[in-house]
């Protein structure tokens, strides 16, 4: 079925602003909450929110096999259930449906009203019930960094992180839209110099930056999913910020891996931007010596071209952007992490959220947190407001912002934006 809501000639009858992420090739899905107190599955254009729940009672979707109730509920996941050619159905619906040539919806201002939204006038929720949430570690750079740091500088990388896309299973109940503040964890950490650990709140609080992909209902228990098959049940991607505490983090890690450092909370962007959307952004990822194992090889290009940035806020005053980096720099591609988490018979479910992991490019303004990007607050960052950062503070605000574009169409994110509030107290 042609991906036809891809038409780069296309233009919509909404008002779509210069380099805005969302012009109507984009087509993202999520789910808001109107002024009206109404929770509903929708998509945007431009600078406006659209209904999908109305659109579906008002019969714009006829045609398409759709439960009654399909964008009528407070997430995506019965939706992204339906599987690929339900998606790509309803985004080309839409695409026509917001052509500038189609007067149907257009010439109608009682269904544009009930419909059309402007963004500031929503608020926007979690996009799908996240039942399970793993998180990888597939950034060769950021790996190595991290080895150099914390072990032998001539061995950064650990004898498995060429053979498996390395990764372990975060906690879902923390995951929050951007926009939901953070507060400093608590917890046990060795300061330099004791040798027994104190409690109290973090000192080294970070931010990671990544993106995630969300699955549809993969396999069954028990079934392994072959690489040439997994982007058919990937829906698409959100930014993702995996909040760290390193002090927590350096005490906690061995022998099980992250813990109470990681699951404090996790931000990631509300428009989960789909897999057709970022097909004309397709290229080859970074050349993976050894060779990996038989079920782990892929053919064809397998990475996106995604840059990536992020901008750190003090309170009341002007942002500085600290990092750019780009997702086709990751050592393992989402269909060799789909498949290796499947390679076992584990089962994977409609809504579960996969992390990249921190994603470093070759260059230090392209480090992916600030452990790299000060390496371990050795060199503090100046800030355009005077001011410097070794780690995040109280009251900062952490943005992540990505977007492919080329010569014919920018296809983006929008942002997660995420301010990091003093520890949680109980009164």
């Amino acid at each position: 079925m042609p991906i036809t809501a891809n038409d780069t000639s296309r233009k919509s009858w909404l008002e779509v602003p210069e380099n805005s992420d969302f012009p109507i090739q984009n087509i993202p899905f999520g789910v808001f909450l109107t002024k009206e107190n109404v929770v509903t599955v929708g998509t945007r254009i431009g600078d406006y929110a659209i209904d999908l729940g109305a659109l579906q009672q008002l019969n714009y979707f006829e045609g398409i096999d759709l439960t009654d109730d399909m964008f009528m509920q407070d997430t995506l996941n019965d939706f992204i259930s339906d599987g690929k050619k339900t998606w790509r159905l309803v985004r080309n619906r839409i695409a026509e449906i917001f052509d500038i040539n189609n007067p149907q919806l257009r010439d109608s201002t009682k269904h544009r009203d009930i419909v059309i939204f402007k963004i500031e006038d929503v608020e926007m929720q979690l996009p799908v019930l996240i039942g399970d949430y793993t998180d990888f570690y597939s950034s060769k750079e950021h790996a190595t960094n991290v080895g150099k740091m914390f072990r032998d500088p001539e061995n950064a990388l650990l004898p498995n992180w060429l053979h498996i896309p390395v990764g372990y299973h975060g906690r879902s109940s923390t995951i929050v839209p951007s926009g939901i503040p953070v507060h400093r964890p608590m917890g046990q950490t060795l300061p330099a110099g004791h040798e027994t650990p104190v409690f109290g709140a973090s000192r080294l609080v970070d931010f990671e930056l990544e993106t995630a992909f969300i699955t549809t209902d993969v396999n069954v228990m028990g079934e392994n999913i072959p690489t040439y098959e997994a982007e058919d049940y990937i829906f698409g991607m959100v930014l993702l910020n995996d909040w760290s505490a390193r002090d927590i983090q350096k005490w906690e890690y061995v022998p099980l891996g992250p813990f109470l450092a990681k699951n404090f909370a996790t931000s990631i962007s509300p428009w989960i931007v789909t897999m057709d959307a970022l097909e004309p952004f397709r290229t080859k990822g970074p050349k993976q010596d050894p060779t990996p194992l038989p079920y782990l090889q892929t053919k064809g290009k397998k990475a996106f071209d995604i840059h990536l940035e992020v901008s750190l806020r003090p309170e009341d005053q002007e942002e500085t952007v600290i990092s750019r980096s780009n997702f086709k720099y990751l050592y393992w591609s989402m269909s060799q992490q789909l498949a290796h988490h499947t390679s076992n018979g584990c089962r994977v479910n409609s809504g579960d959220m996969m992390g990249s992991g921190t994603i470093s490019g070759p260059t230090p303004d392209s480090f992916g947190s600030m452990l790299e990007l000060t390496w371990g607050g050795k060199n503090p960052l100046k800030l355009n407001g005077g001011e410097e950062r070794k780690f995040i503070e109280d009251n900062d605000t952490v943005i992540i912002r990505g977007f492919c574009e080329n010569n014919e169409v920018r296809i983006g994110f929008g942002e997660v934006s995420s301010q990091l509030l003093p520890p949680f107290i109980r009164q």
